[in-house]
């Protein structure tokens, strides 16, 4: 091996250690993102659940004949 290949072996190297770094920084971006609009969504299931105020007798049975 001469100079210049272990030169380009080494430039080579670190953009790989870069574009790695990159990847890994835009996955957690992406994982924290998923993680709020998770949480988002349960909230706002939750206050579904609790705006609606029918009286304890109605909506507890299903008609599953037709």
């Amino acid at each position: 091996m001469d100079a210049m290949s272990i030169a380009s072996l080494a430039t080579e190297m670190s953009q790989v250690r870069t574009a790695n770094a990159v990847q890994m920084a835009v996955l957690k971006k992406t994982m924290d993102l998923q993680g709020q609009g998770a949480v988002q969504l349960v909230q706002a299931a939750a206050q579904t659940l609790q705006s609606y105020n029918n009286p304890p007798h109605l909506g507890r049975l299903v008609n599953v004949h037709a």
